[in-house]
């Protein structure tokens, strides 16, 4: 880490965005009447605010410098105001303009935040405001829009709330949080550009009664238009039993993260603030606020490591949006998880590759071999034409300079294990997997572990067999379904390379899943869960206690018609990808 150390760092705010946040809106020192603002009843007076907001000629475009230059002495006199509520007071005159939020409960919490003037518990309060105001929005759009854009910026600018809430009202919003040009309050926190100190508390005032004047004008454009206002459903996190995968922190622990954090050069010491009180929350069971400083602050530090290693210093200040997304991708282009579904099935590949290829290192009597080969019948013969068909098809994507050669000799070639090798060395990405990605990755995984298992059970019956062959100890019935697993094993070597190929193949390709529509996407699934019931089935078959090593030949015949019929429509996920493939030879 000593490429960290070095000057401190005293904020990560350009200097435009400096200035706009902790400068520009303290330029005015007139004195604004509160009651010009709010009326004693508590309903806001938008035309005095929405006065404050500048644009520019000839175009009418928001003049976002001078608008907050403008609105600074109005946010002073509603940071007062508010400062000046008891509990009592706030909850009574505003409480019932939360309600639109669908989470009217956070905003006492707010109001205390800020009578604690603690900066770190108002830059959190900030955070958590922004982000309900945002999802309270998109359910208002939803009154009048049919698809909720994905987008603040475009949700500010859409026709539908300005319907609503009057165009001048978005406007102000726009100043507020719409646009890197503006304070962009939700984005420098959220993205952990902002230092405590550097958010000046008024700000969180005024939009906490913001937020009370939208529940306001919202519910008169609904009595207006008779229309009621629905909620979206929350998210809710299923299989949590899978989740819970850490150990439990221990109070030892988090005196150990308390001291690293005073230590560690990955945190700045200007966010120090928001680790201390994230910790607070964690021991007061408050994990979701946790989560959300950690969130930024693990953003944060990664983009101090970034900038460092790249010497880039500029990188770790705010910069226009597009340019700000641009740089958490670069970061996020190498992430690489152990603990990743996808790699994890790389390991299980490699891994069953490497039994596979010591089957012939195993004892092979020159005896039963000529035996086994005698048994081979006609759907034996047919699964290896089958084999090599597929093995035709699936070549065409395998990657450069690599060569499929034949799995039907008694050594397969070097080749396999270096084509595998380098099947698995191709960048995944793990950084966000949808649904989809998951569940596929689900069911190869368990059949790259079904493969494991059966290669295992196969090399341990040759060596057990063996050895009673060797002392003459094998009955006739014995001895005829060692010949019958002789037999079997000379089909079985190639199928687990064909069913490895498979896999290391569709896992490479695996995010073109989203090529696929819904119907296709359900064959898809039922195709590869085939694959998985031929790999369970086959490690039935191979168990020392069933022995049903003749039946293994059918199997493997059933399986290789399914995966041929597929592969012929070309409906696996190597057809989908985009990525340039070359001819290999078979």
């Amino acid at each position: 880490m000593e490429i960290l150390i070095g000057d401190p760092i005293t904020t990560c705010l350009s200097p435009s965005v400096y200035d706009m946040i902790c400068k520009l809106g303290f330029e005015f020192k007139e004195n604004c009447n509160i009651h010009s603002i709010v009326a004693q009843n508590g309903e806001v007076c938008w035309k005095t605010i929405t006065k404050c907001v500048s644009y520019t000629d000839p175009d009418q475009s928001l003049n976002y410098w001078e608008s907050v230059k403008r609105l600074g002495p109005v946010c002073e006199a509603i940071h007062l105001h508010v400062l000046s509520l008891n509990k009592e007071q706030f909850e009574i005159q505003y409480s019932p303009w939360f309600q639109w939020t669908s989470f009217p409960e956070l905003f006492p919490e707010v109001f205390e935040a800020l009578g604690s003037l603690h900066s770190a518990a108002i830059s959190l309060s900030l955070m958590k405001l922004t982000s309900c105001l945002e999802r309270a929005l998109g359910d208002a759009f939803l009154l009048i829009g049919k698809e909720c854009p994905f987008l603040l910026r475009d949700l500010l600018a859409s026709e539908a709330l300005a319907c609503i809430f009057g165009q001048p009202v978005m406007d102000v919003l726009k100043v507020f949080i719409g646009s890197p040009r503006g304070l962009n309050l939700r984005n420098i926190l959220w993205h952990g550009f902002a230092s405590p100190q550097e958010i000046p508390p008024k700000y969180c005032s005024t939009l906490l009664l913001f937020t009370a004047g939208l529940g306001q004008l919202l519910e008169s454009y609904c009595q207006q238009t008779k229309v009621s206002l629905a909620h979206r459903s929350f998210v809710t996190l299923t299989n949590l039993e899978e989740l819970i995968v850490f150990p439990d922190i221990t109070h030892t622990v988090l005196s150990v993260l308390e001291e690293l954090m005073m230590k560690s050069a990955f945190i700045l010491k200007i966010m120090l603030p928001y680790w201390e009180i994230a910790l607070i929350k964690f021991k007061a069971h408050r994990f979701a606020d946790c989560t959300m400083l950690l969130l930024t602050q693990l953003e944060a530090g990664l983009r101090r490591v970034f900038a460092a290693v790249n010497k880039c210093p500029d990188t770790l200040l705010t910069a226009e949006e597009e340019a700000a997304v641009r740089l958490l991708l670069r970061i996020a282009e190498d992430y690489h998880s152990r603990c990743h579904p996808a790699f994890q099935l790389k390991k299980q590949v490699l891994s069953c590759e490497e039994s596979v290829r010591k089957w012939p290192l195993l004892p092979w009597p020159e005896e039963p071999c000529q035996e086994a080969a005698r048994l081979e019948d006609t759907e034996t013969n047919a699964c290896y034409s089958l084999i090599t068909k597929i093995l035709h098809e699936l070549c065409h994507h395998v990657p450069e300079n690599h060569r499929v050669l034949s799995v039907f000799d008694d050594h397969p070639a070097e080749e396999w294990s270096l084509l595998l090798g380098a099947l698995c060395s191709t960048q995944v990405s793990m950084l966000f997997c949808p649904r989809a990605v998951l569940e596929v990755l689900a069911v190869l995984r368990s059949v790259a572990s079904h493969c494991q298992q059966v290669s295992r059970q196969v090399a341990s019956s040759l060596q057990l067999r063996h050895r009673q062959w060797e002392e003459r100890r094998l009955h006739s019935r014995q001895r005829q379904n060692y010949l019958s697993m002789r037999a079997s094993v000379r089909l079985l070597s190639p199928a687990l390379y064909l069913i490895l190929l498979l896999v290391a193949l569709e896992l490479v390709s695996v995010h073109s899943v989203h090529g696929k529509n819904t119907c296709e996407y359900q064959q898809y699934l039922k195709f590869c869960k085939s694959v998985l019931q031929y790999s369970e089935n086959l490690e039935a078959y191979t168990r020392p206690e069933k022995n049903k090593w003749r039946e293994t030949i059918g199997l493997t015949h059933a399986a290789l018609m399914k995966i041929w019929t597929f592969t012929e429509k070309k409906q696996m996920l190597i057809h989908l990808s985009k990525k340039s493939t070359s001819k290999a030879i078979l």
